[in-house]
């Protein structure tokens, strides 16, 4: 564990891999919603041993990382800028970047506003924006994406996510989780504490609401990325469904998806072995 300051916030991160100063390769994990640099605990060792000095990052408004107040520090604009601070303080030479859910979106607008360069991109479990745009449009999606609205309502999310405990939170996990057995009572409560901090839901629900009152705040021109694009999907997601991956080419000119039958939303956590697999295939020469 160690601290980073990055586009003027103070980031709370897990590193592994060569030793501070070293390692020019990096490979830079974002989490989602509402999970922690943890969830790439499985991925972390696997990175490492291929090479990597591997950055997984609270991301802003999460875990002791810094939490600006206001829906606008959440924009993306801001989100992508914590991303370029990142990688300049990391001093790396080579950059992947591998996210899920929310550091997916990050990830996306970053690739394609070409912020930094990139030597890959790996996305888990969110769709490109151009076509999730196309699938919002669609009952088949919207009615999966209830939550986004609700989160726009002040107060009222926050309230709902943190009684009992932080009980939503766990259930967010457990109940969307095909396989279960990594989402044990004490792995659900290290998201449970992190979301009762103070402060924390709201910057954490704060990027929903940032997304759609400030979607305007980055310009995702043509949508194009050229950077080499390894998408993986369980297709057992509840909130995102499987034709979020259909179309992705248009966008993306050098793509290989993974559709994983069985597997949730949460899917380097609910099946580890799988995922590295596909990632030492995909990133070994």
């Amino acid at each position: 564990m160690r601290w980073v300051e990055a586009n003027g916030q103070r980031f709370e991160l897990a590193e592994a891999g060569p030793e501070e100063g070293g390692g020019d390769r990096l490979a830079l994990c974002l989490h989602g919603f509402p999970e922690l640099h943890f969830s790439w605990r499985y991925q972390m060792p696997l990175l490492a041993r291929l090479g990597y000095r591997v950055w997984a990052p609270n991301l802003r408004g999460y875990g002791g990382s810094s939490r600006p107040e206001g829906i606008r520090a959440y924009g993306l604009d801001r989100l992508t800028e914590d991303v370029a601070g990142l990688i300049d303080a990391s001093g790396a030479k080579e950059v992947t970047l591998i996210a899920h859910d929310w550091g997916a979106i990050i990830a996306w607008a970053f690739a394609i506003g070409k912020l930094r360069p990139l030597e890959r991109l790996i996305i888990m479990n969110v769709p490109h924006p151009m076509v999730g745009q196309r699938e919002i449009k669609r009952w088949r999606q919207l009615r999966r994406s209830w939550y986004v609205f609700f989160f726009q309502l002040p107060r009222l999310p926050e309230w709902m996510m943190t009684r009992k405990g932080g009980a939503a939170v766990k259930s967010a996990f457990h109940n969307m989780a095909v396989d279960k057995s990594n989402f044990t009572p004490d792995v659900l409560q290290v998201y449970a504490d992190a979301a009762m901090r103070p402060g924390a839901m709201t910057a954490m629900v704060n990027y929903y609401r940032a997304l759609l009152r400030h979607r305007d705040s980055i310009d995702l021109g043509d949508g194009k990325v050229d950077t080499p694009t390894l998408m993986i999907w369980g297709e057992e997601d509840s909130a995102l469904n499987i034709r979020c991956t259909e179309g992705t080419e248009e966008w993306v000119s050098d793509l290989e998806l993974h559709r994983l039958p069985g597997v949730s939303h949460w899917v380097q956590q609910e099946a580890p072995e799988r995922i590295n697999e596909i990632l030492e295939d995909w990133l070994t020469p």
